[in-house]
């Protein structure tokens, strides 16, 4: 028995279907629009959590590798972002990480003040 290959250009897609940030950015009604609003998002949280969590003083030319690095890295992670929460569990990284810097900037604070009396 043979069977007709089902075609691709109709493919219906819920925002049931779709992570929380992707439903946000109306994956399912404009993808292509869509597709590049969510890689920015991606781009947005993967450059705020490394700035939070691993950026350290570079050199201009290695700044520029690791950027280049990241913004290549962002495609496969755009693509996973489409059905899993990838955004937003870079939120939460972002969040747990900003908590992080605030208590260690407090604790030198505290440390400086000890350290005077």
């Amino acid at each position: 028995m043979i069977t007709a290959a089902p075609n691709i250009n109709n493919v219906e897609v819920t925002k049931e279907q779709l992570s929380f940030t992707a439903g946000l950015l109306n994956v399912h009604e404009y993808p292509v629009a869509g597709f590049w609003l969510l890689y920015a998002a991606v781009v947005v949280m993967s450059i705020i959590v490394f700035n939070l969590g691993f950026a350290r003083k570079l050199p201009l030319l290695k700044n520029v590798i690791v950027y280049a690095a990241l913004f290549i890295g962002a495609l496969p992670l755009t693509i996973f972002a489409i059905g899993m929460a990838v955004v937003e569990s870079l939120v939460a990284a972002a969040i747990v990480l900003g908590i992080y810097r605030l208590r260690l900037r407090n604790h030198k604070k505290e440390q400086e003040q000890e350290s005077i009396t």
